[in-house]
């Protein structure tokens, strides 16, 4: 006879594992289709023009395994034609989100290729039609070099600033039974003065702009992308901070320094 006791575990042991089953992530939803990310991203935009990618910082995986965890890899460095300022870019992009995906973030990177971590702070970039663009401002130094680096990950819809939401948000995914893509995008300049972050942001904004509205979900989700795409807002270049009113450039982030002008200013 099976006893009372034996029925109790049996049947605490079916529901765990029911419970298992059902958390399991069974179905793929990816926000790039039908495309590459080397060739969603322009190359050239405004006075921006991409050169070699030589000396972009990388992560320190074993080319099988991340040949396992991204699907695609695109570093470039972006030249503005008009005042010389260069961007590094790095995306990396997996179609099947991995826990490992952290490791390409600078906070990991880095100090595995002797940086010091001295500054990192989660910040928002301005885009088009007052969308804010969730990220992180990240310092890193060595001897005679200091990067400076914004960056935003992408789980499925999620834009998590910090491992932690990053966790909550693989989480939230795996109970909804969805095997979301993942990617992550930095932005780094060697500037040493105050204009070194603005320069990023309005790289970063114009660059988004300059992105098919079909694809940028990819980059920044849906609901951020919506945002983006409103029409009767225009984006406009500028040669110098003189072509602005006498309050210096745009009053919500300043951003003149790299000859964006935010498309909804006060002034």
């Amino acid at each position: 006879m099976i006893a009372r006791r034996d029925l109790i575990l049996g049947g605490a042991f079916l529901a765990a594992g029911a419970g298992a089953y059902a958390l399991k992530p069974r179905r793929k939803v990816t926000l790039l289709t039908g495309a590459k990310m080397a060739s969603v991203v322009p190359t050239a935009f405004g006075p921006w023009e991409s050169q070699t990618a030589e000396g972009l910082v990388q992560p320190e995986t074993e080319g099988k395994l991340a040949a396992k965890l991204y699907s695609e890899m695109v570093s470039r460095v972006y030249m503005n034609t008009e005042t010389d300022d260069a961007v590094m870019m790095l995306i990396a992009y997996g179609d099947t989100q991995s826990d490992l995906l952290q490791l390409h973030r600078p906070e990991a990177c880095y100090p595995a290729v002797g940086y010091r971590i001295t500054q990192s702070k989660a910040a928002t970039v301005p885009l088009a039609n007052g969308a804010r663009l969730p990220g992180r401002h990240v310092v890193a130094e060595r001897t005679e070099r200091r990067e400076n680096i914004v960056y935003w990950t992408r789980l499925g819809e999620f834009l998590p600033d910090s491992e932690g939401a990053q966790r909550e948000a693989r989480l939230r995914t795996a109970m909804t039974g969805v095997i979301p893509d993942g990617a992550l995008f930095r932005f780094s300049n060697l500037r040493e003065d105050d204009k070194a972050f603005p320069t990023l942001d309005g790289f970063i904004a114009s660059m988004i702009q300059a992105v098919a509205p079909k694809y940028r979900p990819a980059l920044i989700g849906n609901q951020v992308a919506k945002q983006t795409a409103a029409e009767g807002l225009t984006f406009r270049w500028t040669a110098s901070p003189s072509a602005f009113p006498s309050r210096g450039g745009c009053a919500q982030c300043d951003c003149w320094s790299c000859r964006y002008s935010c498309p909804t200013p006060d002034w």
